[in-house]
Parts: structure tokens; C-alpha cells; sequence
């Protein structure tokens, strides 16, 4: 169990969180303000192009990154335009906007670095640099600070940011009446298109960032395709975490989790025991969270929330171990150690998000306004 949970780990799972993070945050901007950002997808993978073009000719990291937010934000302003102004379908326009770039990249790619599949290599002195290079010589070099990347330190101010914002200053009240109730929204003299306009364009940039952070910050190029899925489950994310900046992010923190943990089991052979007790974490942090979820009085402090949520998954998981080591004792001592196919291990994000959607959805409450055009009385 040991070679599983180790520090490791936990520096692997903020790594992978941090685009996700980036990512339904900005989603949340755009989906509080009432517009589905089902682009989320291609709008990381529009900053990671570019942050890795512009960092292979700028050779500063800082430029790229700018550049991949940029990126996001013009994508964005294209999907704001259809479905604001023109009042196109949100879903289809989100998914024109992803089928886009899978393609559009390697075909620029092609013209620039005449290679359709990925970049040229980018030099580790350009790539985003970890915290310990910006921090004074004196502060302590404890790992939990210098070995994690400026961009995963960018996305949790983001999340206290969006908190502050959404919940205490008159632009986050105007966001969220524009999602919840456009026509009062309007009757109160706020322009519900331009909210709109403000709300997919921060989330553009903000997924940007995300993707850039994956071109120029986990990895050393721009692949076809790096994204994975990942705009995706920061969308699943963002509906588990019902549209809230904390819950949001601690979802993406399961996420994360669980693709570190998939990281961590390619090519060791483990006995199947430790490959029980791995699994039973990530089943019972998910029914935890699932069953805390639907106790009024247990959401309405995040504290006691990921508290209760923490205690019940214990509690879970000594249950579930102790059923699995009474009826399958004789099959874990007969077991030699094995090595599970990459392809199965592969699986465990998407299973985790498909099993988090199944149980949770329908328990989600959208902004009312979500998915409709506004239009306004003349």
C-alpha cells in the first residue's frame, strides 16, 4: 500500500488537478452567467498550441503563456458572438468549436514547424518554471512548496478570487442574477448580453491558461490531442461541485487523484490487495462525498463539509476493506504480484467521472437561465 500513497502522489495529483481547476473555473464564470461552455475542450487545446508556438519563438515561458490566454479568450469571444448575438445553439456551437481543434492545430502546425503531430521540442530553461526558482533562498525548501509548478499556486488564487468575486462584489451579484433571472437582471438596469460577453470570455481565458500549463508546463511540446478528455471532466467537475469555486475545485482535486493514481499503477506489479485498497479509496471518497452531498445541514459550511466527507470515506473504506479481507482472505494470499494492463489502468478518470455523473447529476441544480438566449423587450 506504501508504494501507493506516497508524496509522490500527492505532488502528481496537484499537477494533473491544475489545468482542471483552470479549467471549470472558467467554465463557471461562463455557465453562472447562463451560456453552456461546451467548448471547454477546444479552448484548452487553442492555448496549448499556441503558449508552445509562441514560447518555441519567444523563448520565455511568461510570453507563451500570456499568449495561450489570449488564445482562449478570442475562441471564447468566436463562441460568446454565436450564442449571444446570433443565438445559436450552445451545445452544438460548443462542439463545433472542439471538433475544430482536434483538427486546426496540426494543420498549423504543419505550416509552421512543418510537422503535423506535434511542436518542436521546447528547452527546459523555457518550460514554466516550479515554485522553488521564485522563492527566496531563506524560506524553508520543504517539497510541498518547491516542487509545485507557479501555475498550480495561479489556479488556487483563481479559486479564492472567483469566491471573493462571485460572492461579495456587485460584478459576481450581476453574474449570477444574468444566469438566474436575466429579465429581473435587466429590469434592474444591468446589460445581461454584455455579463454574458464578460463571463465566456474569462472562461476562455482562464481554460487558455490550462491548456498552456499543459504544453509548456507538465509537458515540453504541443501533441495532437493533449488535452485528452480533460475539458471534459473539468465540465463534469464543474457539475459536481454544483457551479460553487471550493466544491469545484475540491472535484477536480478527485479528479486529479485518480489520474495520478492511474500514473502510479502503469508498469509496477502490485498484489491484489493494495490494488483493492486503491480502488476502495477512490470508491469510497466518491460515495462519501455523493451521500454528504444530500444532507442539507452538513453543505452549508465547506469546513464541515470536506470534514464530514473525509470522516465518512474513512469509515467507508474500513467497511468495504474489512468485507473484501473477510471473503476473499484465501484468494489475496494466493495471489503473486501482477502487472495490470496499461489499457485498464488507463480507464479509471473516465470511469470515475461516468460513475460521479450517473449518481450525482440529477442532484445538481443548474442556474435557471443556463442554455437560453436572452432576449430582450422592446
Amino acid at each position: 500500500m506504501r508504494q501507493l500513497f506516497t508524496f509522490a502522489l500527492l505532488f502528481s495529483t496537484l499537477r494533473l488537478a491544475t489545468p482542471l481547476v483552470l479549467a471549470a473555473i472558467g467554465g463557471l464564470y461562463s455557465e453562472r452567467a447562463g451560456v453552456i461552455n461546451i467548448a471547454l475542450e477546444g479552448l484548452m487545446l487553442a492555448g496549448a498550441f499556441t503558449a508552445a508556438s509562441v514560447t518555441y519563438y519567444a523563448h520565455n515561458p511568461w510570453v507563451g503563456l500570456l499568449g495561450g490566454m489570449i488564445a482562449g479568450a478570442l475562441v471564447a469571444m468566436v463562441l460568446a458572438l454565436a450564442c449571444i448575438r446570433f443565438k445559436a445553439d450552445q451545445v452544438v456551437t460548443g462542439t463545433g468549436i472542439n471538433i475544430l481543434f482536434l483538427g486546426l492545430p496540426a494543420v498549423l502546425s504543419g505550416a509552421m514547424f512543418l510537422s503535423s503531430g506535434s511542436t518542436p521540442q521546447i528547452p527546459k530553461e523555457n518550460l514554466l518554471p516550479e515554485l522553488s526558482h521564485l522563492l527566496p533562498g531563506f524560506l524553508p525548501q520543504w517539497r510541498i512548496i518547491t516542487d509545485v509548478s507557479i501555475v498550480t499556486v495561479l489556479a488556487l488564487i483563481a479559486v479564492a478570487v472567483t469566491f471573493y468575486v462571485l460572492y461579495r462584489t456587485p460584478f459576481g451579484l450581476r453574474l449570477r442574477a444574468v444566469g438566474e433571472n436575466p429579465e429581473a437582471a435587466d429590469a434592474a438596469g444591468v446589460s445581461v448580453n454584455k455579463i454574458r460577453y464578460l463571463g465566456v470570455i474569462i472562461s476562455g481565458a482562464l481554460a487558455g491558461i490550462g491548456g498552456a500549463y499543459l504544453s509548456i508546463g507538465q509537458s515540453s511540446l504541443f501533441t495532437r490531442n493533449m488535452t485528452a478528455g480533460r475539458g471534459f471532466i473539468a465540465l463534469a467537475a464543474l457539475i459536481f461541485g454544483k457551479w460553487r469555486p471550493v466544491q469545484t475545485m475540491l472535484a477536480c482535486l478527485l479528479f486529479g487523484f485518480a489520474d495520478a493514481l492511474t500514473i502510479q499503477l502503469q508498469g509496477v506489479p502490485v498484489t491484489m490487495d493494495v490494488l483493492v485498497k486503491a480502488l476502495l479509496v477512490l470508491a469510497a471518497l466518491v460515495l462519501a462525498w455523493i451521500i454528504v452531498r444530500q444532507v442539507q445541514v452538513l453543505t452549508r459550511n465547506i469546513a464541515v463539509e470536506i470534514l464530514a466527507t473525509l470522516v465518512l470515506a474513512f469509515g467507508l473504506w474500513n467497511i468495504g476493506w474489512r468485507v473484501s479481507l473477510a471473503l476473499l482472505r484465501g484468494f489475496f494470499a494466493s495471489q503473486a504480484p501482477i502487472e495490470i494492463p496499461v489499457q485498464f489502468i488507463q480507464m479509471i478518470p473516465y470511469v470515475v467521472t461516468i460513475i460521479v455523473l450517473a449518481g450525482f447529476i440529477g442532484q445538481s441544480r443548474a442556474p435557471k437561465a443556463i442554455g437560453i438566449p436572452y432576449e430582450k423587450e422592446r
